[in-house]
């Protein structure tokens, strides 16, 4: 079955970097769009960044155009999220999504705190 798998996640202080990544199972990876989203406690689910399933297309949310950088190695199955001078409002569970599948990963928590 379709399974996806984030890992990367942990604690960080504001300013610092974090890369997050998404490894895929089950289906051919290059076949589809995946996305990353975000939640915070008490908030809804949010959309921080789309690739398209060869790479050449990429999306982002305002909140995070210019710091984060969202990449794809189809080769090894797997999506990254590149996250550069994170915020404490960055603080999250962060989920892969297969687009084409409609599946989700578990989701990573990402901490910015002093």
């Amino acid at each position: 079955q379709v399974q996806l798998v984030e890992s990367g996640g942990g604690l960080v202080q504001p300013g610092g970097s974090l890369r997050l990544s998404c490894a895929g199972s089950g289906f051919t990876f290059s076949s589809s769009a995946m996305n990353w989203y975000r939640q915070a406690p008490g908030k809804e689910r949010e959309f921080v960044a789309f690739i398209g399933s060869g790479g050449g297309s990429t999306n982002y949310a305002d909140s995070v155009k210019g710091r984060f950088t969202i990449s794809r190695d189809n080769a090894k199955n797997t999506v990254l999220l590149q996250m550069n001078s994170l915020k404490p409002e960055d603080t999250a569970v962060y989920y892969c999504y297969a687009v084409r599948f409609r599946s989700w990963g578990q989701g990573t928590q990402v901490t910015v705190s002093s």
